[in-house]
């Protein structure tokens, strides 16, 4: 009795729907994260930041100059502030959310273009240091008299 209970419940469900809840758990997809890289070169004239993908190829690129800034004001850290927001923001609208970071030279306004950065919807995965410094290199040049 107890067996024909189960065999009745085990028919009403066919093979064909089994297969429909198979297909529904296989269909679906992990979405994979963009992720991209950013390089600031910062200089004491200018920044300029570079956004490429993963391999290196230059996605697109923003200094100071480019967004108005002339002459002096290019060095200033507002005007690194305002590129690095354009930077995160045309990364996000791209689709991208978690980047690398790779720094490169000795202006002062590095950190700044760095904490907006940190603080846009990207996700900073990794911080890269690349400043070439000089093992008793070149001369410096003189310092400017006043």
């Amino acid at each position: 009795m107890q067996q024909s209970i189960n065999q009745e419940k085990n028919s009403l469900i066919t093979p064909e729907k089994k297969k429909i809840v198979l297909k529904n758990k296989i269909q679906k997809k992990v979405q994979k994260v963009k992720r991209g890289i950013i390089a600031i070169q910062n200089t004491k004239n200018n920044t300029i930041i570079n956004f490429t993908d993963l391999l290196g190829r230059t996605i697109f690129s923003l200094s100071a100059g480019a967004l108005g800034f002339r002459n002096s004001r290019k060095a200033t850290s507002h005007a690194a502030t305002m590129v690095a927001q354009r930077v995160a923001l045309k990364a996000f609208q791209l689709g991208y959310r978690k980047v690398d970071v790779k720094l490169k030279g000795l202006g002062f306004s590095k950190r700044t273009a760095l904490n907006t950065i940190a603080r846009s919807k990207l996700h900073v995965v990794s911080l890269y240091e690349q400043t070439p410094i000089p093992h008793n290199g070149c001369r410096p040049p003189k310092k400017r008299r006043t």
